[in-house]
């Protein structure tokens, strides 16, 4: 388990944390890809949105292996969101808006995402 402060400079151990998983787990390309930008993109939306950037409050990341699968969750210590209230930010009333990518880039990254604890933990899975 990985467990950051909230702030900004704390994303840069984000790379250090996936780059332990791309040699451990002999990931390619496009799996270290998506790996990065999904936890990079979950861990600040945890840092900004969930601890409000509150440096006293932490950012957990832990890892799960199953056979042919890493499960990656990240969690946070905020009040939660509900995800299905996050705007479509590939909507044409949304191009032009803030909000909504980070969500829609781990869900497509991802092979599978799942929000649990009232929004404050995301999985995000990744076949091996």
């Amino acid at each position: 388990m990985l467990r950051l402060s909230s702030e900004a400079k704390s994303i840069e151990k984000v790379e250090l944390f996936v780059n332990k998983l791309v040699r451990r787990y002999h990931l390619n390309d496009d799996q270290h890809g998506n790996i990065l930008i999904s936890l990079t993109e979950a861990v600040n939306n945890a840092i900004i949105h969930g601890n409000c950037e509150d440096s006293s409050k932490k950012v957990s990341i832990s890892l799960r292996e199953a056979k042919d699968k890493l499960a990656i969750q990240v969690s946070d210590e905020g009040c939660g969101f509900d995800y299905k209230q996050v705007p479509d930010p590939t909507k044409e009333e949304n191009i032009c808006k803030c909000g909504g990518r980070g969500v829609f880039l781990m869900q497509h990254l991802s092979d599978k995402i799942a929000y649990r604890n009232g929004g404050r933990t995301v999985e995000m899975q990744f076949k091996l």
